[in-house]
């Protein structure tokens, strides 16, 4: 299993939203990228998915920009990897051989600790100050 550049990149600019979240404030591209470290072209692909996908809106004009389309504490971790990366489990081993049934339920097995966490973690819990850390 490896997760893509692309999803730590969203994570992090989700992040930097969440934290702006209850004041209301707008992200700008720029600014994302020098915060987060992201290069500006790719992030903006990113956002566009992300608005696309119902995580972030857009408002426009010279004071626009992005923002989370709902409190960061109703955003799984889940759902952010569902719609950047896809299942990471996606193909979990084949049953066939003599150890084939034992290594493919290990797979399921992990596929679902790895769900039922990432359906736990919120943007929430990626903000700093928040009640609990979690790195990613």
């Amino acid at each position: 299993m490896k997760l893509s550049v692309k999803l730590d990149y969203a994570c992090r600019a989700l992040a930097r939203m969440a934290a702006r979240h209850a004041n209301g404030e707008l992200s700008r591209i720029e600014e994302l990228a020098a915060l987060e470290a992201i290069p500006p072209n790719y992030l903006v692909q990113i956002l566009g998915e992300l608005r696309k996908g119902g995580l972030i809106e857009s408002r426009r004009g010279k004071m626009g920009g992005y923002l989370l389309a709902r409190a960061p504490e109703e955003i799984s971790l889940r759902e952010v990897i569902g719609l950047v990366q896809g299942e990471v489990f996606a193909a979990v081993g084949s049953s066939a051989g003599a150890s084939g049934p034992m290594v493919s339920e290990a797979w399921k097995s992990l596929r679902d600790c790895f769900e039922e966490k990432a359906s736990e973690l919120t943007l929430r819990d990626l903000v700093a100050g928040s009640e609990e850390m979690y790195y990613i």
